[in-house]
């Protein structure tokens, strides 16, 4: 494999097996809606929660676990995390309500965002050669599983209940824990002084404000509620400042300041994941509750944006690497736009082929932005400033998760319908805009190669 040895092999496959369980079980749980709706009695507004406590224990528990890591060492996070997994796993079949199953959700979230700070530490520590290749084939895996997992979830609930996308995750757990176990070293001992670093008020603040937001959010379908959106922005003004005045802050936000097109790049990420996460959470119970599709077909649809997105992610990789980011950003963005505005295409009664092929368009799309924006954004960033721009990337993902819990719970909370759908396609086309004028008016440093290498 791409020019490692077969033990590294095995500690990779043991990360990748590991890493894949947080987007693989955020997007399994969409074609389960109608089902946890039936069995809970409960609405979808209230279903979709389980995707905005999951993204928003991802967002939090991502940064936090990444100096958790750098403490403790990776394999005991690692291992950790796949505890935590576990346990949830093994739980959520038993909820005796909608409650308990939130409580394992979020368990599971915090489980599973444990694992990709600690896995990413343990690659760059054993794998020395051939390291952005291995980095890639993760990153590629990653956005993969998240692709598969409507598919994957319409299976596993055409042939059971929602129950076995929960019991699903025990092979994966077991054979990453095995080889984890096995073939990753043992933590060394690590640097006491990380103690006087961790920012632990940081932490807590920043949590407050992501689930202030995300209360924010939620709440726009009954309007804009001004007092939340004042704690909002008081919390978000405070971390800020207070951020800013120490020495080793749980966010730099220094850099973000001092680097406005890496901040813009984020802004990017944020949109093109609110639109691609709008789609694979809203898309399939739209197609069970109005089109009638069984979930073996919605499934099969869904699996379109996955597939095109395995095809388009690798060129997008190549065209990047020879013409430069922008270009493939710009096809991307273009392709977005012409992908949601297609949606507004859907009727009650339309053949499964057409809107397979327009979910096509979001796949392909999401392939190409999600490898440029990484991509231009190590043209604004030296090699010392990688870990950084890095974590914050990440972090942008999930609030364009967040974001699309939002517009879903605005667009199905009372009703699941055409016109409803046609709606999420306007909203989605007005973001695709938006980024499009982002993505025109970025323009890559004419020294990008030498940033590069610095």
């Amino acid at each position: 494999m791409i020019g490692i040895s077969r033990k590294q092999f095995y500690i990779v496959a043991a990360i990748a097996l590991g890493t894949l369980l947080n987007p693989l079980n955020t997007t399994m749980i969409a074609v389960a809606f109608s089902r946890l709706q039936e069995d809970f009695q409960v609405t979808y507004q209230s279903i979709s929660w389980l995707i905005a406590c999951f993204y928003v224990a991802s967002a939090i528990g991502q940064p936090i676990f990444g100096r958790f890591t750098d403490k403790y060492g990776p394999k005991r996070i690692f291992m950790l995390g796949l505890l935590l997994v576990t346990i949830a796993s093994m739980l959520a079949p038993l909820s005796p309500n909608f409650g308990w199953l939130i409580t394992f959700r979020v368990l599971q979230s915090i489980g599973s965002a444990a694992l990709y700070p600690a896995g990413m530490s343990v690659i760059r520590s054993i794998v020395t050669d051939n390291q952005a290749k291995v980095l890639a084939v993760l990153s590629i895996f990653s956005s993969t599983s998240a692709g598969l997992g409507p598919f994957l979830g319409g299976v596993l609930i055409h042939y059971g209940d929602w129950q076995l996308i929960f019991l699903i995750n025990f092979p994966f757990i077991i054979a990453s824990l095995f080889l984890a176990i096995r073939m990753i070293p043992r933590d060394e001992a690590r640097d006491h002084k990380l103690d006087k670093r961790m920012d632990y008020w940081g932490m807590v603040w920043f949590s407050g404000f992501i689930v202030m937001l995300l209360v924010f959010l939620l709440s726009l379908p009954q309007g804009v509620n001004y007092y939340l959106l004042g704690i909002s922005l008081a919390m978000a003004i405070g971390f800020y400042q207070y951020q800013r005045r120490i020495e080793h802050p749980f966010i730099d936000v220094i850099f973000l300041k001092n680097n406005k097109h890496v901040s813009s790049i984020y802004v990017q990420f944020i949109l093109v994941n609110a639109i691609f996460y709008s789609s694979l959470f809203g898309i399939p119970s739209y197609l069970q509750t109005v089109q009638q599709f069984d979930t073996k077909t919605v499934g099969l649809i869904m699996l379109s944006i996955a597939g095109f997105g395995v095809v388009s992610t690798p060129i997008a990789g190549w065209w990047a690497d020879r013409v430069g980011p922008r270009r493939p950003l710009l096809v991307g963005a273009a392709s977005m736009l012409l992908g949601t505005l297609s949606m507004l295409i859907i009727q009650d009664k339309s053949h499964a082929m057409i809107i397979f092929l327009i979910l096509s368009l979001i796949g392909f799309s999401n392939g190409f932005l999600n490898i440029a924006l990484q991509t231009l954004l190590y043209t604004f960033v030296s090699k010392s400033q990688t870990g950084t721009a890095s974590g914050l990337f990440m972090t942008s993902r999930f609030l364009g998760t967040i974001l699309s819990s939002s517009i879903l719970a605005i667009v199905f909370g009372l009703e699941i319908s055409t016109q409803q759908l046609h709606g999420m396609a306007i909203a989605c086309a007005m973001i695709s805009s938006f980024l499009l004028f982002l993505s025109i008016r970025t323009v890559p440093p004419a020294n990008e190669h030498s940033l590069r290498d610095e």
